[in-house]
């Protein structure tokens, strides 16, 4: 019954990580306006349900990500939808095409939470402080966003990129490259600094941090 009622927890507390996720990859909560980008936040749930919750609730996390995302790429294509929405991609190059917009946008984004969760295991196996460990964590994830997305593309998806962006395929990568160490950047250093704020309080609700446990 103990382990019944803690596995319970660990589902309901991943059930409103969920929900949060959901809410931020549907509306303008989900983007934090900067200068230069607009650096979305629906990623920040899943690197905080990550630590909170462990790996695999992360690797949930990002799916559930990766499912709105997939949804929003199909009912409102975009210049880059190919790379996002199976159906988009099913329909400019067939079956094989829909199954790389399916890793990029959902393999993807669980692997956003699966790294964080790891790296924050490590951390705290190695007894770094939370001060250090959340603005770590919450960096790294960031850029696993970034760097397997525009990485996939670019290994995935490169004539179909070049032609998007009106480029040679051979100036694919330096427009990869920047995104990369340019936008990304910013956004992650939000990331840093909203995982930091966020994680160092919810780290002191016991409810949230349940596990399951084996058995």
């Amino acid at each position: 019954m103990k382990t019944r009622k803690y596995d319970t927890r660990w589902m309901v507390s991943v059930a409103l990580m969920a929900a949060i996720v959901v809410l931020l990859a549907n509306t303008p909560l989900g983007m934090i306006p900067l200068p230069i980008i607009k650096a979305t936040t629906t990623h920040i749930p899943v690197i905080v349900g990550a630590i909170l919750l462990g790996p695999l609730a992360g690797a949930i996390l990002g799916g559930v990500f990766g499912i709105c995302s997939m949804v929003s790429n199909t009912l409102g294509p975009a210049v880059l939808s190919f790379a996002f929405s199976p159906v988009v991609a099913a329909n400019n190059t067939g079956a094989v095409g829909a199954l790389k917009a399916v890793w990029i946008a959902f393999g993807c984004r669980i692997m956003i939470g699966v790294v964080s969760g790891w790296v924050w295991i490590l951390l705290k196996k190695l007894k770094v402080s939370d001060y250090i460990a959340l603005p770590i964590v919450g960096f790294v994830g960031a850029m696993t966003n970034t760097v397997c997305v525009m990485g996939s593309i670019y290994f995935l998806l490169r004539p179909e990129y070049a032609q998007a962006m009106g480029v040679a395929t051979d100036a694919v990568f330096g427009l990869v490259l920047g995104v990369i160490t340019g936008s990304s950047v910013l956004e992650a250093i939000v990331a840093l600094v909203l995982v930091t704020a966020i994680g160092k309080v919810l780290l002191h609700v016991p409810y949230l941090r349940t596990k399951p446990q084996a058995g």
